[in-house]
């Protein structure tokens, strides 16, 4: 969810990315011409100038596909670039960086510095190409740990998901090295500078060969050599982009390395794990083709448009009798945040009257490929014996819907629609019929083995109505929007629950992070005014991960209207903190409210923050993000430990009484007023703050 950029953004970063890539052919190009002057091989340089031009060319061509396809693209070859130059880079220049380093430190102008100096500038001549060779391995291993880790799925794009997390470690380590590492050793060595001379002073009293015994002067002279390692190979960083990147890989690589082996061990984590950076390429591409997709799918089943179109009767729901459902947003981390709800789950979902559970946005993160799961959905569902129904969030349609249609479509219709969907593909992908056949065995394996109920879906969007009651999903894929076959299937759904409570549980809120989303896109508000044109009772949506809910009145020329929101998408992602850290003067409704509260976040970001990330919390608590929003650095301060803020919801469809109740929980059981922070005006009069939360809501149409 925070990974779209702006178009402003994006279109400049890419213009700056075609910059540097012609800066080099032409360079390239210059020396080419030098070296023919002067009657010296320019073999390497003419390909060099052919290759960063047809880079040039690739972006050009590539603009239409999305910012973050083009970037992943050029990154790529920026990767292998990279690699190609440092095996041809010669020696680097180290003839007077050590001098010009012990003139800038200031070094006593004593032999024991002369020396140190000459014997590391011939060490340094001598390791280079060793160098040289063990980070193109390291690079090469860490591009198969990640293959291996990630899947491979026999496309192009299988191999440039693990390359894009490659290039996250080169970034990683290039950060670790210039953004971390150089500052902190540039005050280190301010502050300890004067007891840095005198300690050459003190080894260079006696001589030389006597500072190699063992013993104190050996061991302090040691540790003064490598600081001055250290600093001429961070002076030779500034000499070229070469010396930069191989100073960057030589001082970060590791470091980056133990964070791509570490990171995964303590849960999801967005912004420090490598791999899930490619589901930033993902974006854009599905983002660009999510319509063309769903219309293929849905036509695929061959469904008759009409009022009664892609509805689903489950079992005991009739006209008459009172039943319940469960709706969880948002849930398929696989990590303690969302394994803390699993008993809750359980527990509510077997209750006599509960028919079915919904399952509303991002099933499976970060890109809803069917690797993942067995992990993040059939492992955290299993002891669910209910039938389970999904709409897809934008994560879901990076793998462009295939492990999601294979395990909630039923067989053929999934078998159908994926083949539908590879017709309507730009052939970018290699999906076969056996490949098809792969998927839908998989989902068929794991439904057996973990006996929850799946496959009961022709759409990634349905209907269930009945007399008194309408349940109709809308599925806003990657960019808040609907293609013009689930419009029309909508507006007919929504003249045939006229009269009816209607609730409408839609793939993005309209309301969230204490603000309105409506207004983020003209297709998005456009899918909010039908709503109300229809006079919808309730809209719920996920996207957001936590709770919160909003009244909003008067709209239209009505000003007795009324239509409350919910945002459910706290079944397990990381914990959304956009509405806590609001102002509440700053609200867009006045009737308002959201779970958690403010004061058990903060208390629980604090409790766990680490003073590395102390700044970026001062940042969010006092500056609200800024320029950013405290929204946008949720995912920083994703803690996997207790106490947890995740959250679903029962609805209780209760004809016999004439209400329909929503019941929210947490991880403990039914939430109380007192586990939320509200306006004020929300909580009934007859409740205190010990009460269990119900809305209740009269069971009637607008």
């Amino acid at each position: 969810m925070l990974i779209n950029a702006t178009n402003f953004v994006g279109t400049a970063l890419i213009i700056l990315i075609a910059l540097s890539f012609l800066i080099d052919g032409i360079r390239y190009g210059i020396e080419a011409v030098k070296n023919y002057r002067r009657g010296v091989s320019a073999t390497f340089e003419i390909l060099a100038m052919i290759g960063n031009l047809a880079v040039v060319a690739i972006i050009l061509l590539t603009k239409d596909f999305g910012f973050d396809w083009t970037i992943a693209l050029t990154g790529a070859w920026r990767i292998i670039g990279t690699a190609i130059s440092i095996f041809h880079a010669k020696e680097g220049r180290s003839e007077t960086s050590g001098m010009d380093v012990a003139e800038s430190l200031e070094l006593p102008d004593i032999p024991s510095v002369k020396s140190s100096v000459k014997k590391i500038q011939k060490e340094e001549s001598i390791r280079y190409p060793i160098d040289k060779t063990w980070i193109i391995v390291f690079l090469v291993l860490l591009f198969i740990i990640h293959l291996g880790r990630m899947g491979l799925d026999k496309t192009a794009l299988g191999i440039l998901s693990p390359g894009v997390a490659l290039f996250g470690d080169v970034v990683v380590a290039l950060i670790i090295t210039f953004g971390i590492i150089s500052p902190l050793r540039a005050v280190f060595k301010k502050i300890t500078s004067p007891v840095i001379r005198r300690l050459w002073i003190w080894v260079d009293k006696v001589p030389e060969e006597q500072r190699k015994k063992f013993g104190l002067r050996r061991i302090v002279n040691s540790y003064l050599e490598r600081r001055l390692r250290t600093s001429i190979r961070l002076r030779n960083a500034g000499y070229s982009f070469r010396s930069a990147f191989m100073t960057g890989m030589q001082t970060g690589l590791p470091y980056a390395a133990m964070l791509a082996a570490i990171i995964p061990v303590f849960g999801m984590s967005w912004y420090f794990d490598t791999e899930n950076w490619a589901a930033g390429i993902w974006d854009n591409w599905a983002a660009s083709r999510t319509d063309e997709w769903r219309m293929a799918i849905t036509r695929s089943t061959g469904e008759t448009p009409g009022p009664n179109a892609f509805r689903i009767i489950p079992d005991s729901v009739n006209n008459s009798s009172d039943f319940s459902f469960i709706i969880i947003g948002d849930p398929g981390e696989g990590d303690a945040s969302q394994l803390c709800l699993k008993d809750q789950i359980q527990i509510v979902s077997e209750k006599p009257d509960v028919r079915f559970i919904l399952i509303s946005s991002d099933i499976v993160y970060p890109s809803g490929e069917m690797k993942d799961y067995e992990t993040k959905f059939w492992l955290p569902m299993k002891g669910v014996y209910k039938p389970v129904y999904a709409i897809p969030g934008n994560h879901d349609w990076y793998d462009a819907l295939n492990g999601f249609t294979a395990t909630f479509f039923e067989p053929k219709a999934a078998h159908d629609a994926i083949l539908a969907r590879i017709n309507k593909d730009l052939k970018f992908s290699s999906t076969t019929e056996s490949h098809i056949k792969e998927l839908i065995k998989e989902a068929q394996r794991l439904r057996t083995n973990y006996g929850v109920p799946t496959g009961f879906q022709k759409s990634p969007y349905f209907q269930i109505q009945t007399d008194k009651f309408a349940l109709i999903t809308v599925e806003t894929g990657v960019t808040r929007r609907i293609d013009d076959d689930q419009l029309a299937w909508l507006k007919q759904a929504l003249e045939a629950a006229k009269g009816k409570y209607v609730m409408v549980v839609v793939g993005h809120p309209f309301y969230a992070i204490g603000e309105y989303q409506g207004s983020l896109n003209k297709d998005f508000q456009a899918i909010h005014q039908l709503l109300r044109d229809y006079k919808v009772n309730l809209v719920m949506g996920g996207d957001t991960h936590d709770l919160e809910y909003y009244v909003e009145r008067g709209f239209g020329n009505d000003p007795g209207s009324v239509m409350h929101h919910f945002v459910n998408g706290g079944g397990g992602a990381y914990l959304s903190i956009g509405a806590a850290m609001k102002p509440r003067d700053e609200m867009p409704e006045k009737e308002w409210a959201h779970y958690p509260a403010t004061e058990p976040l903060i208390k629980k970001i604090e409790d766990n923050n680490s003073f590395l990330k102390a700044p970026a919390w001062y940042w969010t608590k006092k500056l609200n993000g800024w320029p950013f929003t405290a929204e946008f650095l949720s995912a920083a301060f994703d803690y996997n430990t207790s106490p947890f803020f995740q959250s679903f919801f029962e609805v209780k469809v209760e004809p016999s009484k004439g209400v329909i109740r929503f019941i929210p929980y947490g991880v403990n059981g039914q939430l109380h007023w007192k586990d939320i922070e509200t306006s004020g005006n929300i909580m009934p009069g007859d409740k205190s703050a010990e009460s269990a939360i119900e809305w209740v809501f009269p069971l009637t149409g607008n």
